[in-house]
């Protein structure tokens, strides 16, 4: 109701011109009908396929066809209050007689008390009619709407499958809520009844059901979808980093009570190349079933002065409309290294996240991940936009054999066959990614021959690699002293 009360005082406030821009025509439509008689004025309605007459029932009906510049002649001429509503107006907002007359109406708004609603999907008003407008933002459907919806959806279906029963896991009711913000009623509606297709409700539907949404909302390609998440079961090693996220899951996912608790905001993790920081970001929404955004800066960096800012603000607000969702900035350094060779564009691209991360409320975690720490602003690492740094190093002797055996069963070789004691010494050193490297290099060196990967033809590859941690031990030895006091470990 609070949207009624909100356009309510809109009106009163008599502005003579409101711009709404949304698809749900219908929606509105009942909005203003429930309003008009509060504020004790006809409601009228016009579009170029329906005519111009009141609005009943959310329906316009009449013979009387005016075109466009006939309708404002119309309004004009009447000289009697009321609400007109005008939908798709916008095409024609371009002529020049169409926006003197919307200025004519507008100056005799307060003597006759008319109001003119323009509803649209998107309307761009002419720069001399802008300072008599004002932008009335319709509100997304709240979770008691959704709710609401859900439970019609589920009846209807029942109705029309005779004898059968709905099944849902629990609290997949209340995920599906948290999945279905940021869309509009249609939208979620039809959504849900993909959901319900095969009559049940369960985890598997969620992926499915955040792809469609990022396909309604992303119409400006700011962000990307990872269709490829994982589990950390697909992760060796980072078993602090697990433990934290596991703490947190249930508060993000709305699954408890947070009694006073701020909803988890994310993470920074730094770390050697190729130790599965990427990985991490894709297990974390893997593990809690939710959307992966992946927000490319070198994508959203444009030539044009102020474009790159938008974008950001955009892709920002996107993500939120995406929640519960984790958004994964890949190598964030650079992003937001400021220096001056781009006309202070990184700064102001810092200066918009950095204000998003601390004010955001929404249920949208972060996991930056960076390899260069000399390029990190200090503004970052300051808690409250982010809640952890965390440092992910090169994996000790137990953890590369868990990641020999993660890698070997994912291509389905027989994991009894390796010896994991000598695999892990001959490949100190080695990251998560170069151990995998390895095994691909080595499956490819038994092309032609046996045609099976053998301990010795995986040993002998591993020994033939000059690991990151010789070719840039310098590097690698100055971050680990910079984390060591700055930073958790992840493992």
């Amino acid at each position: 109701m609070h949207e009624i009360n909100d356009l309510k005082e809109l009106i009163r406030s008599r502005v003579p011109i409101i711009l709404i821009e949304s698809q749900e025509e219908n929606r509105v439509l009942t909005i203003l009908e429930k309003l008009a008689p509060t504020i004790r004025q006809s409601l009228y309605g016009w579009s170029i396929i329906d005519g111009f007459a009141q609005v009943m029932n959310a329906q316009i009906k009449s013979d009387s066809k005016l075109e466009p510049t006939e309708l404002l002649y119309h309004i004009f001429n009447m000289k009697m209050k009321g609400v007109f509503v005008l939908l798709d107006f916008h095409p024609y907002l371009t002529d020049d007689r169409n926006a003197r007359l919307l200025k004519q109406i507008a100056k005799e708004s307060e003597k006759y008390q008319q109001t003119i609603i323009l509803l649209s999907h998107h309307i761009n008003v002419p720069d001399e009619i802008k300072h008599l407008t004002a932008h009335f933002e319709l509100p997304l459907p709240d979770e008691q709407s959704l709710k609401n919806m859900i439970m019609e959806v589920g009846k209807k279906w029942i109705t029309d499958n005779p004898g059968s029963r709905i099944t849902t896991e629990k609290h997949m009711v209340d995920v599906l809520i948290q999945n279905l913000k940021g869309l509009t009623l249609p939208e979620a509606r039809k959504l849900v009844w993909k959901a319900l297709a095969d009559g049940s409700l369960t985890k598997e539907d969620i992926p499915v059901i955040a792809e469609a949404k990022y396909k309604l909302l992303n119409k400006d390609g700011v962000l990307y979808y990872e269709q490829d998440t994982s589990s950390f079961q697909h992760v060796g090693g980072l078993k602090t980093l697990k433990q934290w996220l596991e703490q947190r899951k249930a508060i993000f996912l709305g699954q408890v009570e947070r009694h006073g608790l701020d909803l988890p905001k994310g993470v920074l993790l730094l770390g050697v190349q190729g130790s599965g920081k990427s990985l991490a970001a894709k297990a974390i929404a893997g593990t809690w079933g939710v959307a992966l955004l992946r927000l490319d800066f070198g994508t959203l960096y444009n030539k044009y002065y102020g474009e790159t800012e938008r974008q950001t603000r955009d892709a920002l607000k996107m993500a939120e409309m995406m929640a519960p969702c984790v958004l994964w900035i890949d190598e964030i350094e650079k992003g937001v290294a400021t220096d001056n060779s781009d006309g202070g564009t990184s700064k102001r691209v810092l200066g918009t996240l950095l204000t998003w991360m601390a004010e955001r409320d929404s249920a949208t975690f972060v996991v930056a991940t960076a390899n260069d720490i000399q390029c990190l602003p200090p503004e970052l690492m300051r808690k409250g936009r982010l809640d952890e740094i965390f440092f992910v190093d090169l994996p000790d002797e137990n953890i590369r054999k868990e990641i020999f055996r993660i890698h070997l069963d994912k291509r389905d070789l027989n994991s009894a066959l390796f010896n994991f004691d000598e695999l892990a010494e001959v490949s100190n050193g080695f990251s998560g990614a170069e151990i995998e490297q390895a095994i691909v290099s080595g499956l490819y060196s038994m092309i032609g021959e046996s045609g099976k990967l053998t301990q010795a033809a995986l040993v002998d590859e591993i020994r033939k690699t000059r690991p990151l941690s010789v070719i840039m031990a310098e590097q690698i030895d100055d971050m680990r002293r910079w984390a060591m006091d700055r930073t958790v470990s992840a493992n």
